[in-house]
């Protein structure tokens, strides 16, 4: 996927987080495992392009400055032109998006507002919605076309369709380099493999990069 998807004009991206874990929750670490990056708290990062649906780029891990870096720096080498891009307001985007995405991007920050504070990204019940914030992050973009709904949306196709984020059950990831993998095969067939319902094709088909559904014998020979 990363080989093929590179330089891709896009004119809409939106950017956002999945939670899950390895091994075992944060408050279950050990003292020795804290420094641990494979064991705990794991972020799936996504970028998804508004109109095609397509996944340009995704990265796993630690929710911290050094994996949005490496995560901005798959959407840059995925993208080319100039877009408007959409985030949460995870602190880190800001700085990586200015560094990396300045001469290119438009940053606009979505900060939707419930009735009750968050008590982390691992609670099951947010309170009732109330209304969206938005604001600039960087450059001159469209705030009134600024959104995150579709990448959120696709977090919970992500849920659904990947049995190790799967919450509540006994199904979560033991290794990390198992759970890259299957995310790597998930991403592969949602852009490639599988046809949107609302574009009667897949998001490889409507971005111009495949002109065809792949099949998995493809991805295997």
């Amino acid at each position: 996927m990363e080989r093929t998807l590179r330089d891709i004009p896009v004119s809409d991206l939106q950017l956002d987080e999945c939670w899950t874990y390895c091994l075992k929750k944060e408050g279950h670490l050990r003292p020795h495992e804290v420094k641990d990056d494979s064991i705990g708290s794991q972020y799936v990062y996504i970028g998804l392009e508004r109109t095609s649906k397509l996944v340009v780029a995704w990265h796993l891990g630690k929710r911290d400055r050094d994996n949005t870096y490496a995560f901005i720096s798959k959407i840059r080498t995925a993208t080319t032109g100039k877009f408007d891009i959409s985030t949460d307001a995870w602190p880190s985007y800001v700085p990586e998006i200015d560094l990396q995405l300045s001469d290119r991007a438009n940053h606009s920050i979505v900060v939707k507002v419930y009735d009750k504070p968050e008590e982390g990204r691992e609670r099951y019940s947010p309170g009732n919605f109330v209304t969206v914030e938005k604001a600039v992050g960087s450059g001159n973009p469209d705030l009134r076309r600024a959104c995150t709904s579709h990448v959120e949306r696709k977090n919970g196709s992500l849920r659904q369709w990947c049995r190790r984020l799967t919450r509540l059950t006994y199904a979560f990831s033991k290794k990390k380099e198992n759970l890259r993998a299957a995310l790597a095969l998930h991403f592969w067939y949602y852009d490639f493999a599988r046809v949107h319902g609302s574009l009667r094709v897949t998001p490889a088909m409507e971005a111009g990069i495949a002109n065809h559904v792949w099949t998995i014998q493809e991805l295997i020979s």
